[in-house]
């Protein structure tokens, strides 16, 4: 497989550069090819401005989402832009990796997702209708592949769990899953998140880097998310609200767009999707810098 790995992290000594790097000597063992997309050391410009549309005309308003229309069906992109976008085509699977910074990926990798998601690429497309609103949310023009995330948090896992203070981590993490990456057609895997990064030591890390080389091992068949497709006849069109009668009993929120009857993982039942497997340390692992 191709795989691409958009790594958002400041510190190459971090815990994240560590397991960036044990991530890719794992696929590269396996036979996979790999590009890193390491947005920090490409000065990526994170901010959507008049610079990514070199074709605007002088004195004309700036709106966004009809410029980058426009510059994505001319070939008018800015090439940094359009690099990352036949990345993303030759990719099977996607993996975003990120510390989790007030609750979201830093502002680097968002940057990345609204300059590099364009209007005819990634959103705006298939047939607006009275009975079809567009190839989204399971369909799209990366329908085929896989994404998911790694994601390192510096909060105890009990702080991200479903009374936690801090809220469920799949639900903090939704508008990415499912917003980012399921929307343009992506199938979204559980993601892999590290929890009390802080306090980590090496002793730690061992587990954890045997716990991300599993997931390496099984991106081809790990179950996905089971999110409702937006076009498999659940939602009603034009208004894209859920049919009465489909929601699973005692849920609502984000979990309404869970179809739990998919997942056959636990026998049918629920499984969990924001902790790391847990294995015995395979081998030494030696971090330089253990901050997120």
């Amino acid at each position: 497989m191709n795989v691409l790995i958009v790594f958002a992290h400041p510190e190459p000594r971090s815990l994240n550069g560590a397991l960036l790097d044990v991530a890719v000597r794992e696929l590269k063992r396996l036979g996979h090819e790999v590009q890193v997309s390491d947005l920090y050391a490409q000065g990526w410009k994170s901010e959507v401005d008049r610079a990514d549309f070199p074709s605007l005309a002088d004195g004309e308003r700036l709106q966004p989402a009809a410029a980058s229309k426009q510059a994505f069906e001319a070939g008018t992109l800015t090439p940094d832009v359009k690099a990352e976008i036949e990345k993303l085509l030759w990719a099977d699977v996607l993996i975003l990796q990120f510390p989790l910074w007030w609750f979201s990926m830093p502002a680097i990798l968002k940057g990345w997702v609204d300059r590099v998601f364009a209007y005819g690429f990634a959103y705006g497309v298939g047939e607006h209708s009275d009975k079809r609103w567009g190839d989204r949310y399971g369909d799209g023009t990366l329908k085929g592949k896989r994404a998911m995330l790694v994601v390192t948090a510096g909060g105890w896992e009990e702080h991200y769990s479903a009374r936690g203070v801090n809220g469920p981590i799949d639900d903090l993490l939704f508008p990415i899953n499912h917003g980012v990456l399921y929307y343009p057609g992506y199938e979204v895997l559980p993601p892999f998140v590290v929890y009390r990064v802080d306090r980590l030591d090496d002793a730690g890390f061992g587990p954890i880097a045997e716990g991300l080389r599993e997931r390496m091992r099984t991106l081809a068949t790990t179950a996905p998310i089971p999110y409702r497709r937006q076009n498999g006849g659940g939602y009603l069109v034009p208004s894209m609200q859920l049919r009465a009668g489909l929601e699973n009993p005692g849920t609502s929120g984000f979990a309404l767009h869970l179809d739990r009857a998919r997942n056959s993982g636990q026998g049918g039942k629920p499984r969990p999707l924001g902790s790391f497997p847990r294995h015995a340390d395979s081998g030494s692992s030696t971090v330089d810098d253990l901050a997120t």
